[in-house]
């Protein structure tokens, strides 16, 4: 297709539909609510200002502005955040770097649940199996965590809300978009990238349903630098059932099935290659919640299982399950003393050329106190017994206070917490390097910042101090024979860095958000992650219902590792680049919604990881109906 007949023809058409004058005052639910209620740093709603966390939330109506992008993409759009390969190849493997960390010190929930792939060598999730069209919000904490959610929740928690049923009898929703996925020498813009998702839920008297199913083809690049394209496809479902049996229990069951194929390069040598992964997910959750005077009981249970499959020239099989249960009692006193006592229990398996299995059982206890002069407290610790090394103690101490401005906050807020960070099985057991007397790692996190706010405008500016011990590094322990293994370093390293965030409405209209990360390990090479980093994000309500978007994000100088044909490795530093984007949204009626993205306008060449290849300038166009 001529690239400029089709960039004519779609900009011709969504300027129509921006013009369009509009009759109809309808409320804009894209309006920040910069009174925001925040969960995930205590598992209760509290208002933002007395949370002690610099809280990210990503609401329902931002992740329709950026319909037809991962969920990956939109994550690392925050502070402290880089995920490696998100604007590469759909297939291509995600490093989740956080405050200078790494996959395993990442913990992503889904509806409240921890999940992870023991299979892994880094025990991570993949946000690949995810599909954006099944979320309805999510939220992120940084820093060290490990006393509410345990395992892993050492740099940042990913607490991602899938949509629940609406409460109408029934109602459904569709979306669809398709674009174009080139590399930035290439000017084709052949359509390649198709998403679709489809859901149907409603509520009959005390009983809830919903059902979804999507699907992504993603086909046009190539995964090393070459010419053969190396598609990705991906299908999603999932299920959401509930009934309230009274006021005070409810129970719900949760199901979800993912599963995606993607090509792959040979990479060494890097050269186009016929290899393919697979990818299945089936997951299912149960949630009796039964709620008291000022308090509930809770219980999330889920299983989950998991087969990968790799095609390649050293092809390999992985099947892999996991059983988590979470119990847990909230109370809140008075509005003042919010307290949550719990214990938490997973069992991790994988077939690792031999059956492998540990379990942990974690009791913790949280208690945060809001007082009515400006002091607020977050406290806890989590005793964390593992079946391979033994017990580990973490804990928080996350105190606030916030000045009253009449209308406004200004908060000051500091924390000291720690975390802990389980060796996986294939560290403890698998068919390379494995040691089974590994201890956790230990991550110590020190934070202090400020936040202002008031009804237009929001700054947060946030110090962290991040050191990791007995941290699970792959050496060499024999230099004759190259032996290596999985061992404990010993020596300490840490972490400095600086986030700011700038959240503006000057006008109704107009919305400005804007953040900086900066991140230094003077002890540690650090591979991939920038030492600066920047986002800036500017939308625009034109007339009542065309919503217009720019986006900027600049990702500094990192270094990246190059492996030699005898062996030898070196690190070479990787160009800074600056990507913009463009968007825009058109809302016809409540129930159809139309969107254009112009994604790295100017065609920037840039680089994620050496010799593989990455996103030039891209365009997608798609609708969202509810009926």
């Amino acid at each position: 297709m001529n690239k400029r007949i089709f960039l004519l023809c779609a900009t011709g058409f969504l300027c129509t539909v921006g013009a369009a004058q509009e009759k109809e005052n309808q409320q804009d639910n894209d309006v920040r609510q910069l009174e925001e209620v925040v969960v995930t740093d205590s598992r209760f709603s509290l208002k933002r200002e007395h949370s002690g966390k610099t809280v990210i939330q990503i609401t329902q109506a931002e992740l329709q502005r950026n319909q037809g992008r991962s969920v990956a993409e939109i994550i690392n759009s925050k502070s402290g955040i880089e995920i490696n390969g998100s604007r590469s190849n759909a297939g291509q493997n995600l490093s989740y770097f956080v405050r200078g960390g790494n996959n395993r010190q990442v913990l992503v929930l889904i509806d409240g649940i921890q999940v992870s792939d023991p299979s892994q060598i880094a025990g991570d999730y993949d946000l690949r199996l995810m599909d954006l069209g099944e979320i309805e919000s999510i939220e992120i904490v940084k820093g060290a965590s490990s006393t509410l959610y345990g395992n892993r929740a050492a740099t940042a928690v990913i607490n991602i809300t899938t949509k629940k049923p609406g409460k109408d009898k029934i109602s459904g929703n569709f979306q669809s978009s398709f674009g174009t996925n080139q590399p930035a020498n290439e000017d084709d813009y052949n359509l390649s990238d198709f998403s679709n998702n489809v859901s149907v839920n409603g509520t009959l008297g005390k009983f809830s349903y919903l059902a979804g199913f999507g699907n992504q083809y993603t086909n046009g690049l190539s995964a090393v630098i070459g010419d053969e394209k190396d598609p990705f496809n991906r299908i999603n479902s999932n299920i959401n059932l509930g009934y309230r049996f009274s006021d005070r229990f409810s129970f719900k069951i949760l199901g979800y099935y993912d599963k995606f194929k993607a090509a792959f390069d040979s990479s060494s040598p890097l050269q186009d290659d016929n290899s393919f992964s697979e990818s299945e997910q089936f997951r299912v959750t149960i949630a009796p919640e039964y709620t008291y005077s000022n308090g509930s009981v809770t219980l999330n249970a889920s299983y989950n299982t998991i087969d990968r499959d790799i095609y390649s020239a050293y092809p390999n099989a992985y099947e892999a399950n996991s059983t988590v249960v979470d119990l847990f009692n909230k109370y809140n006193f008075s509005d003042k003393f919010y307290t949550i006592v719990g214990i938490n229990y997973i069992k991790n398996e994988a077939t690792l050329g031999a059956e492998t299995d540990f379990n942990v059982t974690d009791p913790y206890a949280n208690v945060v106190w809001v007082s009515n002069f400006g002091l607020n407290l977050n406290a806890g610790g989590r005793w964390n017994n593992h079946s391979e090394y033994g017990s580990h103690f973490t804990y928080n101490l996350n105190p606030s206070y916030v000045v009253d401005l009449a209308g406004s906050y200004l908060k000051f807020l500091g924390s000291y917490s720690s975390s802990y960070i389980a060796p996986t099985l294939s560290q403890l057991f698998g068919a390379f390097g494995a040691n089974p007397d590994l201890k956790p790692e230990e991550d110590r996190t020190l934070e202090g910042g400020m936040e202002f706010n008031n009804n237009k405008f929001r700054l947060s500016a946030l110090y962290f101090n991040r050191e990791a011990k007995n941290f699970i590094d792959y050496t060499v322990v024999d230099p004759d024979t190259f032996e290596s293994m999985y061992t404990n370093i010993e020596e300490a390293f840490t972490v400095n860095g600086v986030e700011v965030e700038v959240a503006y409405n000057p006008l109704e209209a107009l919305q400005l958000d804007a953040n900086y990360t900066f991140t230094e390990n003077r002890d540690k090479v650090a591979l991939r992650i920038p030492k600066h980093k920047a986002n800036a994000n500017i939308s625009y309500k034109l007339l009542q219902k065309t919503f217009l978007g720019l986006n900027y994000q600049y990702t500094g100088e990192r270094l990246d590792v190059v492996y030699n044909p005898d062996f030898t490795s070196e690190n070479i530093a990787l160009d800074a680049f600056s990507l913009l984007n463009f968007n825009i949204n058109h809302q016809f009626s409540k129930r159809l919604n139309v969107f254009f993205n112009l994604d790295n306008i100017f065609n920037e060449e840039y680089v994620e990881v050496v010799g593989y290849t990455t996103k030039g300038r891209n365009i997608r166009a798609g609708f969202r109906l509810s009926l």
